[in-house]
């Protein structure tokens, strides 16, 4: 009985080991960037967060000013119709 010559490929041991290793320190690379870019994320929340509250200040500070500015047209328009009738 004659048995096929087997044409596969093989891998030793030590050349699996060795692309575990690889793939071990790739995926420790790519966990040190990640780590890095939330570092980053992170410091924009807080940045954005701080300019949310002093948009919010800046808008309560403005509000008054278009009423100020109603009410002197109403006044002055008061006065030209008090002084046009006497």
């Amino acid at each position: 009985m004659v048995t096929p010559q087997d044409t596969g490929v093989y891998i030793s041991p030590a050349q699996m080991y060795q692309e575990v290793r690889s793939l071990a320190q790739a995926v420790g690379r790519i966990e040190a960037k990640l780590d890095g870019v939330l570092d980053e994320t992170k410091d924009i929340r807080l940045d954005q967060a701080d300019h949310e509250a002093r948009l919010r200040a800046l808008e309560r500070a403005r509000w008054p000013l278009p009423t100020i500015g109603v009410l002197a047209g109403v006044a002055g328009t008061a006065t030209g119709l008090l002084a046009l009738l006497r």
